[in-house]
């Protein structure tokens, strides 16, 4: 958890095709609306460091990609989240740290690595975990297109979904406030009415971010 800062860290999880990115908007839109100004930040990042490891995730496997994911986690902590917090920003995450335990698990990497490399990486607020169908997931990832390997595996959605519920379970077992949304039939506006509802109102802090790129599977 965020500790002394006074602003207020969500991120958001979840399978591929369950609308993470979707709703990462509605939300800010959303949160906009009621005159809640957010920041709206994503794994990988916009940095240097961040756009390697997007480019290069379907060339670089395994511990060498938990050890990059990881890495660029950290420098997303010290350069962006962190200070957006001391100045008592709202900060949501388009993918952090329980999408590394379920996809580097899904590139046969042991889950104790992955809480090790990660280990000093703060805790969010609230993690908000979004599941669906795996059928519906599979459907949508087929309608947009193959992007990434990790969508090669006919059996990927049904294991990403209990990969995030172990995520889920995980987080919980640490103290975390932990959010499980099924996206299957709710509209995006829906699942960001239940975010916002569950993020206390803060002081109003100036946001000047940048809009970040969308996430993909790292």
């Amino acid at each position: 958890m965020t500790g002394g800062c006074t602003g207020w860290f969500v991120s958001i999880d979840g399978p591929s095709g369950v609308g993470k990115s979707t709703t990462v908007q509605a939300l800010h839109d959303h949160l906009t609306s009621e005159g809640r100004p957010a920041r709206r930040t994503v794994e990988p990042t916009t940095s240097a460091l961040g756009q390697f490891t997007r480019s290069h995730a379907n060339q670089i496997r395994g511990l060498a990609l938990a050890c990059l994911v990881a890495a660029n986690r950290y420098e997303h902590i010290e350069t962006e989240i962190e200070p957006a917090l001391r100045a008592g920003e709202l900060v949501i995450s388009d993918r952090y740290l329980p999408s590394s335990l379920v996809l580097q698990q899904l590139d046969g990497v042991p889950e104790d690595f992955i809480l090790a490399v990660n280990n000093r990486a703060i805790l969010p607020d609230l993690s908000v975990i979004l599941t669906a169908d795996p059928g519906l997931i599979a459907e949508r990832i087929s309608a947009r297109g193959i992007t990434h390997r990790f969508h090669l595996n006919p059996s990927g959605p049904s294991r990403e979904v209990e990969l995030y519920a172990d995520a889920a379970a995980y987080l919980m077992s640490r103290g975390a406030e932990v959010l499980l949304l099924d996206t299957s039939t709710a509209t995006p506006l829906d699942v960001a009415r239940r975010i916002a509802d569950a993020i206390p109102a803060l002081p109003i802090a100036s946001i000047t971010s940048p809009t970040p790129t969308t996430s993909q599977e790292p």
